[in-house]
């Protein structure tokens, strides 16, 4: 099922298993998963291509995960899984190689036959770098590294962090990075306002302001439903030469 869907099951996920746990003090265990497709890029229009796990990570009591490549994808599943509590875990479309729906090679990496686990709460920092940290999650992995591949040649050290889960977030890996490269910008295919992307920055603010060079940064869904027109849905969605862009404005003005 595709996330636009769920709005058919919110009140059990919202009002039931996100609730019961805390409404019978622990005694009532949710050891539930729910898997659903997210994201953008095929021209599947406004009701099949939205992302929306900023809704899910608003609501207490529910763990949010989002894998950006096939490694983490069956660690985190084995988390979510074994956990106790209700876990809402997004895949993206373009990371599960479907034929009418190209994937980056890059996401398509080993995975041993053998059961492991990751631990939710723990970002990954997939590059390193000094110059100015991008926060983001999921498909927008890939657009972050390519266009750190291209800011490399003005110059530019891009250190990337892929958050793997929403929540628990890892707030630590995070303002370890801002404090090293002092500029911040979070990229996410979600909409722009109350969602993740205001979220890091409001964390980064709160703990991490004197670190700044510059303004924080932000790049993500405008707030339109997305368009199923090719070029208009192309123009919405965060990208590498939006990074670029941005990236370039925030590193030129300190």
């Amino acid at each position: 099922m595709f996330v636009d869907f769920f709005g058919v099951a919110m009140d059990q996920i919202y009002n039931h298993i996100a609730k019961v746990t805390y409404m019978s003090n622990g005694n009532v265990k949710v050891p539930v998963v729910v898997m659903t497709a997210i994201g953008a890029g095929y021209s599947d229009a406004a009701q099949h291509s939205q992302t929306l796990y900023g809704i899910f990570a608003h609501v207490p009591g529910l763990k949010v995960v989002v894998p950006s490549n096939s490694y983490d994808a069956k660690g985190l599943m084995i988390s979510a899984i074994r956990d106790d509590n209700p876990v809402m875990y997004f895949f993206h479309k373009g990371l599960q190689g479907l034929g009418w729906m190209p994937s980056p090679e890059e996401a398509a990496v080993e995975v041993p036959e053998e059961p492991y686990t990751i631990p939710f709460g723990q970002a990954n920092i997939v590059r390193e770098g000094g110059d100015i940290t991008i926060v983001t999650a999921s498909r927008m992995v890939y657009e972050a590294l390519w266009a750190a591949q291209e800011l490399d040649k003005e110059g530019i050290n891009v250190e990337i962090i892929d958050l793997r889960t929403l929540v628990p977030l890892d707030k630590e890996t995070i303002l370890n990075s801002v404090a090293k490269t002092g500029r911040l910008l979070v990229v996410d295919e979600d909409y722009l306002s109350y969602g993740l992307t205001g979220e890091i920055i409001a964390v980064v603010a709160e703990s991490a302001l004197p670190s700044l060079k510059v303004p924080p940064r932000r790049i993500a869904v405008p707030d339109v439903p997305l368009p199923y027109s090719r070029p208009l849905e192309k123009f919405v969605l965060p990208s590498k030469d939006k990074i670029v862009k941005l990236v370039k404005e925030m590193c030129e003005d300190s």
